[in-house]
């Protein structure tokens, strides 16, 4: 029998939810960044919406490469720099999830080299227990591995997804039950519905 590799949707309101909740723990522990940094592109979104709660217009992006798709590279590179000054500025550095630890890394050591910076503290979602890098905030931990996917890379992890499986789902119906007996992934209908023609599926029954 193959392995299942368990997935998980974090749908929009979810994701709010979760980032409510950690403002609230970042916002308790009497931090208040004069900058927040997003690790593009996960870290963006949640980046964003911190920014928001903390009525802060000082965001900026740095991108690191890890990850495509549920699939892991073996290291995690910069690609884009950091180019706002962040020099003796309290910073705020934020991603989605703290998985390998790898990424935290690669953009902290960027940051030392491009302030440095006051303070750096960092932040995500999902701290998965696995990971070498634990933040200093988090909404939510992980404990048993799964992956995580995010309302804003869902295409492209079902994509990914469903192109490992053999035979390729066609339907909807029959890519949401093999996304279920795969990876216990229990993606809405609906949504599958709204992205059959992205995920190359047809939308009638299976």
């Amino acid at each position: 029998m193959t392995d299942i590799r368990r997935c998980e949707y974090i749908s929009w309101n979810r994701f709010y939810r979760l980032s409510a909740t950690l403002y609230q723990r970042i916002a308790a522990a009497g931090f208040r960044p004069d900058t927040i940094v997003g690790i593009a592109r996960g870290g963006y979104m949640p980046a964003r919406v911190l920014a928001d709660f903390f009525d802060l217009m000082d965001l900026a992006v740095v991108k690191v490469e890890h990850y495509h798709g549920p699939e892991k590279s073996t290291k995690a590179v910069v690609r884009h720099r950091l180019t706002a000054d962040i020099a003796e500025k309290r910073v705020l550095l934020v991603d989605d999830v703290s998985d390998s630890g790898d990424t935290f890394d690669a953009a902290l050591t960027h940051l030392d080299e491009h302030g440095p910076p006051a303070e750096i503290r960092t932040a995500v979602l999902h701290h998965k227990l696995t990971s070498t890098y634990r933040p200093d905030f988090y909404a939510a931990r992980v404990v048993k591995w799964r992956w995580i996917i995010y309302p804003w890379a869902l295409t492209e992890d079902l994509r990914a997804l469903l192109g490992e499986m053999s035979p390729r789902p066609r339907t909807v119906d029959g890519a949401r039950s093999a996304l279920r007996a795969h990876h216990r992934l229990d993606v809405p209908r609906k949504i599958l519905v709204m992205l059959h023609e992205n995920l190359g599926l047809t939308s009638r029954q299976a």
